[in-house]
């Protein structure tokens, strides 16, 4: 369902107050995670008269966000002292005062000029609190009841990238898979918040391993019957998925490059290789072979590195290639058994999972340091690890709730949150991010 505020809002920066001033910037890829706490003002409709419509609903889905990172902290209104209803929702009758000394850094204001009831615009401000500066402000246009969570996550991914420099985790859809029966497997979309939860294929058999096309079109996987593999593609643009059969009947792992075409493992006699894909899914070279089994690629954002999964020392490990010279790295040097390699869009950094003796853990490689660090430590099984296109996010999935599911942390490690996908095991989570994808 298309909506309105998508159709008409033109992202106007708000020239109220003088011009924005990033002052504040949040390092969320260097070591530790630094934490910052925010206030959301009380929404209004006019000086010191709170919204409590759409505004209200609002305010409760954007702390649900904000809760999905690990570096915010809420501050409790109760701490703020004279309360958080204020007076303006702009200098001078912000008042900084009272959210310094409730410890915040941050403070929301949100202002709705001809009410929240209805299809209204509404206006969202972010300022330090110890300046005073602007952080950023936008007018969401025409807002109404339904298009409240696109609005949240629009705000959030701009506050995030006002912090960061990088918006992605909201502007993101994880594709996963969610199985129902034995030999019966299809592919879900899921924003990393759990809303937006929909099923895209519905096909005889077991999905694995779905992946994204870096321009949100088409989610790409193996697809397993009682007679074949082969290679699923969705297309997001007609809502249908087609089959594809390569001689061999090996399909293992998809993932796309920046250029849209697809890297996967197929059968090139006794060992799975990994072919590149042209844009009809059909072979056109040899990216990796070897006397052993080669298997689940994925790139960079440049293209130019690929991490894979190779038997070629005995067990299972990770290795990199670098496409330009055509040089191969062991990137796992601990433990017999590590699969599942993603790497980080920006290439630092190489994420795979390995079998210990307490369960499968995740496990992050820095690519420039050396160092290798452990990030998951269960309780359950955890696997499947998948990089944002912030590449500080991961997702993966765990059994460590009882059942299988999703579960988001970063790069730093942390409590893992689970993301909401209802009822049945869900597995295999890869990041996309979709533009103007259909409802």
């Amino acid at each position: 369902m298309k909506k309105y505020f998508l159709l008409l809002a033109i992202g106007l920066w708000l020239a109220l107050g003088g011009a924005a001033q990033a002052a504040m910037r949040v390092d969320i890829i260097g070591p530790g995670q630094n934490i910052v706490n925010l206030s959301l003002a009380a929404p209004l409709t006019a000086p010191q008269v709170q919204a409590t419509g759409m505004g209200a609903a609002l305010q409760k889905l954007i702390e649900q966000n904000l809760s999905f990172l690990p570096f915010m902290r809420l501050t409790d209104p109760k701490a703020v002292l004279g309360g958080i209803v204020l007076a303006g929702y702009e200098p001078p009758a912000l008042d900084f005062k009272r959210f310094q000394l409730a410890g915040s850094d941050i403070v929301v204001t949100t202002f709705w000029p001809d009410g929240d009831k209805g299809t209204r615009p509404v206006q969202i401000r972010a300022f330090e609190t110890n300046t005073g500066s602007r952080l950023f402000g936008k007018e969401y246009p025409k807002v109404a009841t339904r298009d409240l969570p696109e609005v949240a996550d629009r705000f959030c991914a701009d506050l995030l990238e006002a912090l960061t420099g990088n918006g992605a985790f909201f502007r993101s859809t994880l594709a996963f898979v969610k199985k129902v029966g034995k030999l019966s497997a299809n592919v879900w979309l899921v924003k990393p918040t759990g809303r937006d939860l929909r099923q895209i294929t519905n096909m005889p058999g077991e999905a694995m391993s779905p992946a994204w096309s870096p321009d949100g079109r088409f989610v790409v996987f193996t697809h397993i019957d009682p007679k074949s593999h082969a290679l699923g593609v969705w297309d997001r643009t007609s809502g249908k998925v087609q089959r594809i059969r390569f001689p061999g009947n090996v399909v293992i792992g998809p993932a796309f490059m920046p250029d849209n075409k697809v890297a996967v493992a197929l059968s090139n006699g006794k060992y799975p290789v990994i072919f590149l894909l042209n844009h009809v899914f059909q072979k056109e070279r040899i990216l990796e072979q070897s006397n052993a089994i080669n298997v689940s690629p994925t790139f960079d954002s440049t293209g130019t590195r690929m991490a894979f999964t190779s038997s070629r020392m005995g067990g299972p490990q990770i290795f990199l290639k670098d496409l330009s010279s055509g040089a191969v790295t062991r990137v796992s040097k601990n433990g017999t058994y590590n699969t599942e390699a993603n790497l980080s869009p920006d290439g630092t950094l190489v994420v795979y999972s390995r079998m210990t003796d307490f369960g499968h853990r995740i496990f992050v490689q820095d690519m420039l340091t050396g160092i290798e660090r452990q990030i998951t430590f269960g309780p359950g099984s955890d696997e499947q690890p998948s990089f944002c296109a912030d590449s500080y996010f991961i997702a993966f999935s765990s059994t460590r709730g009882g059942g299988r599911g999703i579960y988001l942390t970063t790069r730093h490690g942390g409590d893992a949150k689970k993301v909401p996908t209802g009822s049945g095991p869900a597995s295999f989570p890869r990041w996309g991010m979709p533009v103007n994808a259909s409802k």
